[in-house]
């Protein structure tokens, strides 16, 4: 598979709220990719164009620093034990996966909408460099989902024996689309990495360029959210925490599980979309897409 293959990588640090370290023994850099990997800069260039047109994903390395990262993990805490006091079930129509920590805690394993209810995560939002991410779409209307789809989903990862989250299948992100009654529109998933972890580890899986391979391609190559079967075609990506990943909301990808158990199995994300078409904000009187309940009753 030709990814134009430039490797760059650097190392890393720890815990809990920290940046976890998740990164295998195997040589002397765990986090070298078999792909370019970038920086988020003023504009995109063109060989990042370039990239991202063939491939439908792009990684970039230090978004956001290792002090930022232990900033937002202590603050999802707080989030967190508001949203386990109150029991919530739903936020805007969207379903909440809980589950249980390494020491048996109650935790929450998938937030939707956390932009709303911080303004630390709102802010980061607001960091100009997103939208220079416009220019892989090309739009007038293009804008961050923050009132959107999921808004800014935190997705919390873990083995454990009633781990609810640590694992999603095979899926696009345009399905929300069909399942809203509208046009598929183009659409970035913006991914921004909170823990270490290497492809020994799980965490996403992508199969380069099938996001330009039709609507056939997109509907019926997989199994939407049941399918977890590896793809001779996938590759999988090192991260830091801190590094920022963009995928189009065609391509076809997936978060495998670990296969180890406990701390070591931690990996936590956010992700927020970038949209384009009729505005279609959520709120609390929203109800759940068929596509939000088939997230929160699989991918244990």
């Amino acid at each position: 598979m030709d990814l134009n293959g430039l490797k760059e990588g650097v190392s890393t640090a720890h815990f809990t709220n920290e940046p976890n370290e998740n990164g295998h023994a195997k040589g002397k850099d765990p986090f070298r990719n078999d792909y370019p990997v970038f920086q988020l800069a003023e504009k995109l260039t063109p060989e990042q164009k370039i990239f991202f047109d063939k491939n439908g994903f792009i990684h970039f390395k230090n978004f956001i620093s290792r002090e930022k990262v232990a900033d937002l993990l202590k603050e999802s805490e707080a989030i967190q034990n508001e949203w386990v006091n109150k029991d919530y079930k739903t936020i805007n129509g969207v379903p909440i996966k809980y589950g249980t920590d390494v020491n048996g805690k109650k935790i929450v394993q998938r937030f939707a909408f956390i932009n709303k209810h911080s303004e630390k995560f709102a802010e980061l939002l607001r960091d100009a460099r997103l939208k220079n991410l416009f220019d892989f779409i090309g739009a007038d209307d293009c804008r961050i989902g923050e009132n959107e789809k999921d808004g800014l989903v935190f997705n919390h990862y873990i083995n454990t024996n009633e781990s609810n989250y640590s694992q999603l299948g095979w899926h696009t992100d345009a399905l929300r689309d069909i399942f809203q009654g509208q046009k598929i529109m183009p659409m970035l998933n913006v991914g921004i990495h909170l823990d270490n972890s290497t492809t020994d580890n799980g965490g996403l899986r992508i199969i380069p360029g099938t996001h330009n391979k039709g609507i056939g391609t997109m509907l019926f190559k997989k199994a939407y959210f049941i399918s977890h079967k590896p793809d001779k075609k996938e590759i999988g990506l090192n991260v830091e925490a801190g590094d920022l990943t963009v995928h189009d909301g065609r391509l076809w990808h997936r978060v495998a599980r670990s296969p180890f158990t406990g701390e070591k199995s931690r990996r936590r994300v956010m992700y927020v979309p970038i949209i384009t078409g009729k505005f279609n904000p959520r709120n609390e009187n929203s109800k759940p897409l068929l596509y939000q309940r088939l997230i929160s009753i699989t991918n244990k």
